[in-house]
């Protein structure tokens, strides 16, 4: 469990680092360069000590490898980059908290998963719980522009939480299904998408001159602290408690990081946390006990089925 914690709140300390890098780095230059630099490190590492694990790459793995790149790594990194330039970090953190009602909802409508009526009380609870924190906007948040009630921040984040969760449900199929080993499968995803934030700074206009960076030995201290914790420790450290603990368990766990999310923007960014956002972590916890419940209650039933299930032997 110590394990578990600690990840989260590695995961809340990426938020608010993000924003401080943002002053020494062009937005996408940064997801760019950190994402490739890491992935190149991870194959590296894996065609040194462990050579053997490239040999499970197959043509038809090439599609779900690359897929993952580019949901995972890039349109995840890159619209939460944008969204957190324009919000407090502490949001950006809680609205990555809908993880798992969003993973849920993947699997009722793409995967054909059945949804209790347990599950939907809580995931509409757990929506409505994040209605306070929707209207309270910072005035950086107006500036950037708004679509209805939900700023264009806001959609950013929502998009790379999106994103983000069917790239941990093809990080999955390709440790469980694949047998890529989780270096292996991370270290191909972020070359790709590194690579592909690098292209969309270049195209996008950032000043290229020769880099996009304001402030080159800043932007190499807080770059290389992203890269150890997010792609080093974070992510590896995600596929290696995959293989520990249930998917939803680990959605749930993740209830911690908006807490220390919270914690880190007060304590370290000054940011003023208002009451909308507590009002929100609430709700949406009560929310997200409800369904976690259900889904505990879901996993006992199979475990038991398995359990009654006599053996090829007995038959």
């Amino acid at each position: 469990m110590f394990w578990v914690i600690l990840l989260y709140a590695l995961f809340a300390s990426l938020f608010g680092l993000t924003k401080v890098a943002l002053n020494y780095s062009e937005p996408f230059f940064l997801i760019g360069s950190r994402f490739a630099f890491a992935g190149l490190l991870l194959l590296a590492h894996q065609f040194i000590w462990n050579r053997k694990a490239f040999s499970n790459f197959k043509v038809e793995h090439l599609k779900p490898l690359c897929l993952l790149g580019f949901l995972s790594i890039y349109l995840t990194n890159v619209a939460e980059v944008w969204g957190i330039q324009n919000m407090v970090s502490a949001k950006a953190c809680l609205i990555y908290s809908l993880s798992p009602f969003i993973a849920a909802l993947i699997a009722y409508f793409v995967l054909n998963e059945v949804l209790t009526k347990k599950k939907w009380l809580g995931l509409i609870i757990g929506f409505f719980g994040l209605i306070p924190i929707f209207m309270s906007q910072s005035p950086v948040e107006k500036l950037a522009g708004s679509l209805t009630f939900l700023s264009f921040a806001e959609i950013a984040v929502l998009i790379a939480t999106v994103s983000s969760v069917y790239g941990w449900i093809l990080l999955k199929k390709l440790i469980n299904e694949f047998r890529y080993t989780p270096l292996m499968a991370n270290g191909f995803a972020m070359t790709l998408g590194g690579s592909l934030a690098l292209l969309h700074s270049y195209f996008s206009g950032e000043s290229w001159n020769p880099i996009p960076v304001n402030d080159f030995l800043p932007f190499v201290h807080y770059a290389l602290w992203m890269c150890l914790i997010s792609n080093i420790i974070c992510y590896n450290l995600y596929g290696y408690l995959l293989k520990r603990y249930t998917a939803t368990f680990m959605s749930f766990a993740g209830l911690v990081t908006p807490l220390f999310a919270s914690l880190f923007s007060w304590a370290f960014l000054n940011e003023t946390i208002t009451w909308h956002y507590f009002a929100s972590l609430v709700i949406f916890s009560i929310g997200l006990t409800i369904f976690y419940q259900a889904e505990l209650k879901r996993e006992k039933m199979l475990a038991e089925a398995r359990h009654s299930s006599p053996s090829p032997l007995e038959v």
